[in-house]
């Protein structure tokens, strides 16, 4: 496996030359998500409905995906499962971050730290080795507005940003209105096993119903 799709949400936010996070809170729910989604994929978790469970301890050999499960093992305090969407909100705020380490150590960015005000550490991560983007970027073209059948890795990549409304992140010289319908085919469509597209879908309301209260608490 190359980088994660977490890795991938993370490094399509950054902007290339200031490594700024562009739409960093949305982002961050998608890179949480993310995370969940490959545990499912690599049948550490499951998750059913409004609920999430630890079925298997074991690393997947994969840093990013591996400290999480100890988390979600003591988390669980015990219990069989508790609800997806009470994880992305614990998770969610670290989230984001461990992806941008993991990129760092990967050679893709280089983290820049400085303080503002000489008190407040403010970090950058301008990118360091353009390949891997320009890649990721290809293959969701070729997905999104070629038609190219997905394999189910970006198939469930295009699903994240698509639910997180990641749009402009992934093609930034496309109005919404000519790429979310395919998007929404892709995320809808079937591209892999029924346990998968339903994590999927599952993940996908739990990202919708946090991120909602999200916004309301913001806003009120």
């Amino acid at each position: 496996m190359g980088i994660t799709l977490a890795e991938e949400i993370a490094l399509l936010s950054l902007d290339d030359e200031s490594g700024v996070a562009r739409q960093r809170q949305a982002a961050g729910w998608a890179v949480a998500g993310a995370i969940l989604l490959e545990l499912v994929m690599a049948e550490r978790v499951s998750v059913s409905g409004t609920y999430l469970e630890l079925r298997d301890a074991t690393p997947t050999g994969e840093p990013l995906l591996d400290g999480r499960i100890p988390l979600i093992e003591a988390w669980l305090r015990g219990r069989d499962k508790r609800k997806v969407t009470d994880w992305l909100t614990k998770d969610h705020p670290k989230a984001f971050g461990a992806a941008l380490e993991s990129l760092g150590e990967r050679g893709l960015v280089v983290a820049h730290v400085h303080k503002v005000l000489g008190v407040f550490p403010h970090r950058r991560y301008p990118e360091a080795d353009g390949a891997v983007e320009r890649a990721l970027r290809e293959r969701l073209r070729d997905v999104v507005l070629q038609d190219t059948d997905p394999d189910e890795r970006t198939a469930g990549l295009i699903a994240l940003i698509h639910s997180a409304k990641l749009h402009r992140l992934a093609f930034p010289d496309r109005r919404h209105d000519s790429v979310a319908p395919r998007m929404e085919e892709i995320a809808a469509g079937q591209w892999a096993a029924e346990s998968v597209r339903a994590a999927i879908r599952d993940v996908e309301a739990a990202m919708v119903a946090v991120t909602a209260v999200t916004v309301l608490t913001a806003t009120s």
